[in-house]
């Protein structure tokens, strides 16, 4: 007998809303993503089902439900592809265990961001990290936002797979992964030295600050070092996600 599938759309419960191919599929396939009902248009009903099938995933979670359902319940022009998800935001790492992860690392890089406060450039930031094999994401838990579908979904399911961290003082963050055994670099557009100067061996954090602002003076000041991308002297700057793909590819280029 085949398995029939319910077709309401219940209000979506607490959490955070998932939306787009990749990033939904992504979610299926993490144990650690908690997960309260998936919604589809009936063309991806058995790609969604043969996803949760494969990693014992209940596909009792599954609605199949109209497009423009699916429309109503996202932000206007998300681009869902015809999947959604309702589910509880991933836990968080602790300083502490992102250190654990390092700790048997010869060669390492973590990520961190200061005061970057966009979910579209952040999900974008997290897609590089993981493209170029970056340990984890650091950022502040005041001044950056939460997961949301935006940033889930411009990281293409990468958020899935990226250690994040959120700290309460980035400042005392850096001087414990200094503690840790980790080399700090500030990327500044006024420093005086390329960031393919350095010796990228090692532990090695590198700090980001947002568009416009920079890193902050007391972040600035607890690096070890500060470097910059080799732009040409008529653009003030980049977009930092594409600041950051250039740069985690420069760390990841030993």
């Amino acid at each position: 007998m085949s398995k029939k599938f319910n077709t309401s759309a219940p209000a979506p419960k607490a959490g955070v809303l998932l939306y787009g191919r990749h990033a939904i599929l992504s979610a299926i396939n993490n144990k650690k993503r908690k997960i309260h009902k998936i919604f589809c248009c009936k063309e991806n009903l058995e790609e969604l089902r043969g996803a949760c099938l494969k990693n014992n995933v209940s596909t009792g979670l599954i609605s199949v439900i109209d497009r423009k359902e699916l429309d109503k319940m996202l932000p206007r022009d998300a681009v869902h592809q015809g999947f959604a998800m309702q589910c509880q935001e991933l836990e968080n790492y602790t300083l502490d265990e992102i250190c654990q992860l390092a700790e048997d690392k010869q060669n390492c890089h973590i990520l961190i961001l200061d005061q970057v406060t966009d979910p579209q450039n952040i999900g974008a930031i997290i897609r590089s990290c993981v493209a170029f094999d970056t340990l984890a994401l650091i950022v502040q838990d005041k001044n950056s936002p939460t997961e949301t579908g935006t940033m889930a979904k411009a990281s293409a399911g990468m958020i899935e797979q990226l250690p994040i961290c959120r700290v309460t003082n980035l400042s005392r963050a850096i001087s414990q992964l200094k503690d840790c055994g980790f080399w700090v670099i500030g990327m500044d557009g006024y420093a005086t030295t390329y960031i393919s100067e350095i010796n990228k061996t090692g532990k090695i954090a590198i700090v980001m600050g947002s568009e416009g602002k920079g890193m902050r003076r007391l972040v600035e000041e607890n690096c070890d070092t500060t470097v910059k991308l080799p732009i040409s002297p008529t653009v003030e700057s980049l977009n930092v996600s594409t600041a950051a793909a250039i740069t985690l590819y420069e760390i990841n280029k030993k």
